[in-house]
């Protein structure tokens, strides 16, 4: 039995997720308590920081952005213009970038910025988006860990101390270089943020003939030398009211480009938009708790009063955990061929990490599917 929060749409089975007394999910008491933070305050800590670490005689970047070329990195790099700020954009180039995202990346630096890319080894790299998709269940886990070590790689190589990422992922503080007592950057608290799941970098090596030398970009810089240039970071998230519609709507003022309909199990047309395997990253995300993308975008509209609860339910019924058949209009077949996967293999993936509490079953204790290829729920969302 699938318990569900009293006011969006998160079940119990969200890793990390806690219901007060009234039946309340931690994600929204969170949201609510922005209603008591001073944002202009907020602001202004910001540029306090941002002045701490501008080039003081300009010969330098102020600071490094990561950048997908998404809505919220197009926000970001928009924010950072508008306090005068010379940032460096770097990027890590995503495994199947899409038409759309290679658009959406271009036009970033189009808005007057110096943009870097790195882009890793392509087959070692579709080695380990296979590799991961089938130990742990996330075909995204080299994005995940390259968003955070390429940029800070770059940090170290270009001597520019700041890093600005994008959304929080704990409200309650804005980064190490907000706060008091410690404000550079160490492995540990990298990794605590990189996405890693358990699967750590160095155990890539000796699989699939991958080695150590072919980990570079995946690995952070040592203590000594974050030290030495004394890089630190900041989420925007923080100090900038955080709201994807709002930084879509924006974003696309600057020259964003967005799909002309939902992105496929999802319910926005904003987002997700650079990497063809995204699809079958959310889809996993549904096969363990239940849940998917469409629950995600939903809930962030009930918060913020643009969406009812009951229209809500309506549109997670009707978008949530869908098969991924196709991928920002590409057939999932395609893309998995770039990883050497064929359909047959993919769904055996897809069964092994099917929790079989949330799914319904056959007589040998395989996940049904209807004629769609769609799971079939023991749960019903209310």
């Amino acid at each position: 039995m699938i318990r569900y929060c009293a006011h969006c749409l998160y079940p119990d089975t969200k890793p990390d997720l806690r219901f007060d007394a009234q039946g309340v999910c931690s994600a929204c008491t969170a949201f609510e308590s922005r209603a008591e933070v001073d944002w202009d305050k907020r602001r202004q800590e910001f540029k306090q920081i941002t002045d701490r670490y501008r080039s003081a005689d300009g010969s330098n970047y102020d600071c490094i952005v990561p950048v997908s070329g998404g809505k919220d990195s197009t926000y970001q790099v928009i924010r950072l213009l508008e306090l005068d700020l010379k940032p460096l954009c770097v990027t890590a180039t995503t495994d199947s970038l899409s038409d759309i995202g290679r658009r959406n990346l271009v036009n970033i630096a189009k808005l007057g910025v110096d943009h870097i890319e790195v882009t890793a080894n392509p087959i070692i790299r579709r080695q380990i988006n296979r590799l991961a998709l089938t130990e742990i269940g996330d075909i995204s886990w080299p994005e995940h860990v390259m968003i955070f070590t390429v940029p800070v790689r770059m940090a170290v190589a270009m001597r520019v101390p700041l890093l600005v990422w994008g959304e929080n992922p704990q409200n309650e503080y804005g980064g190490p270089a907000a706060a008091q007592d410690h404000d550079a950057l160490d492995r540990r608290w990298l990794e605590e943020f990189g996405g890693l799941l358990g699967l750590r970098v160095s155990d890539l090596i000796g699989t699939a003939g991958i080695s150590r030398r072919d980990l570079v970009q995946y690995n952070y810089p040592n203590d000594a030398d974050l030290k030495s240039v004394g890089v630190t970071g900041v989420f925007l998230g923080y100090f900038f009211p955080w709201d994807g519609y709002q930084n879509a709507i924006i974003a696309q003022g600057f020259g964003f480009e967005a799909m002309p309909h939902f992105v496929e199990g999802s319910l926005a047309s904003y987002e997700n938009l650079d990497n063809y395997q995204t699809g079958i990253h959310d889809y996993f995300k549904y096969l363990k708790y239940g849940f998917g993308r469409a629950t995600d975008i939903a809930n962030n509209h009930i918060r913020r009063g643009r969406l009812s609860r009951a229209d809500a339910v309506t549109l997670v019924r009707r978008h949530d955990g869908k098969f991924p058949s196709t991928c920002l209009g590409r057939p999932i077949e395609q893309i998995l061929d770039e990883i050497d996967m064929s359909l047959a293999e993919f769904q055996a993936v897809c069964d092994r990490f099917t929790n079989k509490r949330l799914f319904k079953l056959d007589n040998r204790g395989k996940p049904m599917r209807d004629r769609k290829g769609n799971l079939v729920p023991l749960f019903e969302l209310a």
